[in-house]
């Protein structure tokens, strides 16, 4: 390391934040955005689909199964191949992984959009998840296009286009599914193919979106990676083992991140359950309508709040002090739950109380949505060096991808047998979460305050 290199302090004490390279980052955010939408498209409209396919019977007692395989399949194949990808992309370079999952996402998509069994779209969501390891790859090329100084204003963008393709994706399924019937008067009424493939148009138009990325990261998108040459006899350096990034400081970024990852999915599941149960069965009895529309009010202030907001807090608060406190959210929003159906019960209706604490909710959620930024940058500091970057963001997505698709299937599974028990009095999911929640700020200890002294070594970047 150079003495330039270490001391990159201005004589003030403070450090000069080195300029983003703005167009690099919105090709990068444009690909990341393909995931959240292809992932979460289907949610409008799955049901109704699974109903329609032979394999349900017309039994609508055999729809959550099925719907509940479906959306989980995208997360369960990801996580076996996306650290594949991700160590791969250490080796070849980044775009080229970067198209294979783009075009493994067009791909899937127009095939479930023809699907009309079960089978093909059972195989049309795995291939969605086996051809897409980009967000590994993704977040190593954040780390890559930033340095110390705007690290926290690049990764903070990172949580916003995941919760816009939340809500984009279900508003593109839920609008354009069944055009032939949504919108009898339109041109789709009087095209037989829409009538004979109801759910094709919103995957279209999300299989164009991700071949428009596609076509963008081909054109503009630069390499981060410097692949060597391979030299006529000489001899190959042997490939990095999985091993190298078992690290402590990995292994604990890694789990405080799928900690964080695991109590939002299951949040996020229990939310909707929640607020649609009848209010005698302990929920708030919302129609869909307003479901819909508090989540999306959630997704888009978290969102605000994390492009504007973030970066001059992480800077105030420190890094560490800034998860531990989004962490810390998960027990207020965790203990508001009982607290909404004790007033609306009580009431007999939700009143102005139940309102207030739904408010209070959101303004926790907001604050929690800090936490995924926060372990970015612990993920990305711990990698060994820069060359197991690709392999350190594919064991994190691994862990996520496990996680997302456990969660919500175990949160559902707790809510069901705690009103259905009248556990705790109704309030056992909850109090379960909440257990975890201080099991995670406990694992969050051993995280370091700066990253002083805890980035990898880089000894092998030249």
């Amino acid at each position: 390391m150079s003495d330039n290199e270490r001391q990159p302090l201005l004589p003030d004490g403070v450090k000069k934040k080195t300029p983003l390279p703005w167009l690099q980052l919105f090709i990068l955010l444009w690909v990341q955005l393909a995931e959240p939408i292809t992932s979460q498209v289907i949610y409008p409209f799955v049901n109704k689909l699974v109903f329609e396919l032979p394999i349900s019977g017309g039994d609508p007692s055999k729809v959550g199964y099925y719907a509940g395989l479906i959306e989980s399949l995208f997360f369960v194949t990801e996580a076996c191949t996306v650290l594949y990808w991700s160590s791969l992309s250490d080796r070849v370079g980044r775009r080229p992984i970067l198209l294979t999952g783009l075009f493994g996402l067009t791909l899937s998509m127009v095939a479930f959009g023809l699907s009309r069994s079960f089978t093909s779209v059972v195989i049309a969501r795995c291939l969605a998840g086996l051809l897409n390891g980009n967000v590994g790859v993704i977040k190593s090329m954040m780390g890559e296009l930033t340095d110390e100084t705007n690290i926290a204003q690049g990764m903070a963008l990172m949580p916003v286009v995941w919760s816009t393709g939340a809500i984009v994706g279900p508003m593109i399924g839920g609008w354009l599914s069944s055009p032939a019937e949504q919108y009898p008067n339109s041109f789709f009424a009087h095209v037989q193919f829409f009538t004979d493939y109801p759910y094709a148009l919103p995957c279209f138009v999300v299989a164009a979106y991700c071949a428009t990325a596609w076509l963008l990261t081909f054109v503009f998108l630069k390499e981060t990676v410097i692949v060597k040459p391979v030299v006529p006899g000489a001899q190959r350096a042997p490939r990095p083992s999985i091993k190298t990034v078992l690290i402590p400081r990995v292994l604990i970024a890694v789990a405080n991140y799928s900690l964080i990852a695991f109590l939002d999915m299951s949040l996020r599941a229990l939310q909707p359950l929640f607020y649609t149960s009848p209010i005698a069965l302990g929920g708030l009895a919302f129609g869909p309508s307003v479901v819909g529309s508090t989540l999306a009010a959630f997704g888009l202030v978290s969102g605000l709040w994390q492009a504007f907001a973030f970066s001059p807090i992480y800077e105030r608060l420190g890094l560490k002090n800034v998860f531990v406190l989004s962490q810390s959210t998960f027990l207020g929003m965790f203990a508001l739950f009982p607290l909404m159906s004790l007033a609306a019960q009580r009431a007999g209706h939700v009143n102005a109380a139940v309102w207030t604490m739904l408010a209070a909710q959101g303004v926790l959620y907001v604050i929690m949505d800090m936490g995924f930024s926060c372990a970015f940058i612990y993920v990305r500091a711990s990698a060994p060096s820069k060359h197991l970057l690709g392999a350190t963001n594919g064991l994190a997505q691994t862990s996520i991808s496990v996680v997302r698709s456990v969660g919500p299937a175990l949160s559902n599974s707790l809510f069901a047998v705690t009103a259905e028990k009248n556990l705790l009095g109704g309030s056992f999911v909850y109090v379960f979460y909440s257990v975890i929640t201080a099991g995670a700020l406990y694992v969050a200890t051993p995280l370091p305050k700066s990253l002083e002294g805890y980035v990898g070594d880089r000894e092998d970047e030249e």
